[in-house]
């Protein structure tokens, strides 16, 4: 009998007990091997003597302290080195717990900068078909995956969508990469003008997608043309990295 609501009600989970290197062990003692260190997080592996004594210094130093009073060294720290390997531009980090909560909180930034440039009028957000950005509110809207969506709908700001780069099926048989790429950026503009330019507050986009299609990249030139399209509309653009970022793809980011 087991009181957490876990995510099938009706199956039985292995308790995991113990873990080492890529191995995981359950009460039974079976082990499992993790090759992937929980999905979309962290591959650190488990039990790591570096990782651990790094934990044990700063617990040992400092566990907590909140955020509305306070700022750490480590905090500052993190922030400096991921500004300094962060696209040009971007000068601040806003730190949150999980993948759905970045998409949040970006999507009300982008909102809250409208509002204090005084474009109130600025509402809609647009998005890709078979993305996915989350399972709150907000992201689950943003996303793609209806047979999550369905039954949330009523309660889902409005949120419209274009293609994915998707050149295994969305590519003509006559069509070269260049073209293809092109009349992606065509839909959205198209997209973005039948909102009204001054209508839309930003395009959202993974630029390696995950969960809903399988590790696929962009063809050569689309976020070029879309970074355009976002500049000449006065859109912002919002790339969700959570799980091609943080060098996943050979660089901290993979735009």
């Amino acid at each position: 009998m087991t009181h957490i609501l876990h995510r099938q009600t009706g199956h039985s989970y292995p308790v995991a007990a113990s873990a080492q290197g890529v191995i995981i062990r359950d009460s039974a003692g079976k082990e499992y091997i993790d090759a992937s260190g929980g999905a979309a997080v962290s591959c650190l592996g488990h039990g790591h003597p570096d990782v651990l004594a790094a934990m044990h210094e700063q617990l040992d130093r400092l566990a907590y302290a909140h955020t509305s009073f306070f700022t750490s060294q480590v905090a500052e720290a993190l922030a400096d080195d991921l500004i300094a390997h962060a696209p040009r531009g971007i000068g601040r980090v806003f730190y949150v717990s999980g993948g759905s909560e970045a998409v949040e909180a970006a999507l009300k930034l982008a909102r809250q900068y409208f509002v204090e440039r005084g474009e109130l009028e600025r509402r809609y957000i647009v998005a890709r078909y078979q993305s996915y950005h989350g399972i709150t509110l907000g992201a689950l809207a943003v996303g793609s995956r209806e047979w999550q969506r369905q039954q949330f709908g009523p309660l889902l700001i409005e949120t419209h969508h274009v293609s994915p780069v998707y050149e295994y099926r969305g590519r003509r048989a006559d069509e070269m990469p260049q073209a293809y790429s092109e009349r992606l950026a065509r839909e959205l503009e198209a997209k973005i003008e039948e909102l009204g330019g001054g209508n839309v507050i930003a395009f959202v986009a993974e630029t390696v997608v995950g969960a809903t299609l399988g590790a696929v990249a962009a063809v050569p030139g689309y976020f070029g043309r879309v970074r355009e399209i976002c500049d000449r509309h006065g859109v912002l653009l919002i790339l969700d990295e959570v799980m091609c970022g943080m060098g996943r793809t050979g660089t901290l980011h993979a735009c």
